[in-house]
């Protein structure tokens, strides 16, 4: 069966974006590209200053409340949704909650064939990028680094610590089928 979504899991600035990029690029058909980050820009300013919107600590951690997994929901419902009417989507996400994020995705994408790739970056490589970056809240790289992929299950992992996005991209559309 054909691969329909490729499903980015990684810390924030682990080199995610930067693989969508190239997998558009070199993929032979378009693909879509969708992300969190996405998401969050497009709900109301006042869900990221409310304990039940999305909060950003000043030491990088993240926490969501019931009013934001509501919206994320229907937003991943969405993106399902797409992809049952003929898009090929990639997802760019940050599984803060590790096994239960993926779970949340695996019910939305039931019945898709779905490529899930784990996007690892060592936390001081990682960190590095997001002090260059200077749109991130300092920390969230080092605290994202390894607690979103516990428990999470991978088809393919790829590693951007010294491996550039399009070797990466490479990688994952050797696995497409």
């Amino acid at each position: 069966m054909t691969t329909q979504v490729i499903v980015l899991n990684g810390g924030s600035s682990s080199g995610k974006s930067g693989i969508v990029r190239c997998l558009q690029a070199v993929l032979p058909d378009p693909w879509l590209a969708v992300g969190v980050d996405t998401l969050i820009q497009v709900m109301p300013a006042s869900m990221q200053t409310s304990d039940t919107g999305i909060e950003f600590a000043t030491d990088g951690g993240v926490s969501v409340g019931s009013e934001f997994r509501t919206l994320e929901t229907a937003w991943m419902e969405g993106v399902a949704a797409m992809v049952r009417a003929g898009a090929r989507v990639i997802i760019d996400d940050v599984f803060l909650s590790g096994t239960a994020s993926q779970q949340r995705w695996q019910k939305a994408l039931g019945g898709l064939n779905v490529l899930w790739v784990g996007v690892r970056c060592e936390s001081a490589v990682a960190a590095g990028r997001e002090l260059a970056r200077g749109d991130r809240v300092s920390g969230m790289a080092a605290s994202q680094a390894e607690v979103v992929h516990q428990g999470v299950v991978y088809d393919l992992e790829v590693d951007t610590t010294r491996t550039e996005s399009l070797m990466c991209a490479r990688a994952i559309v050797a696995q497409v089928g």
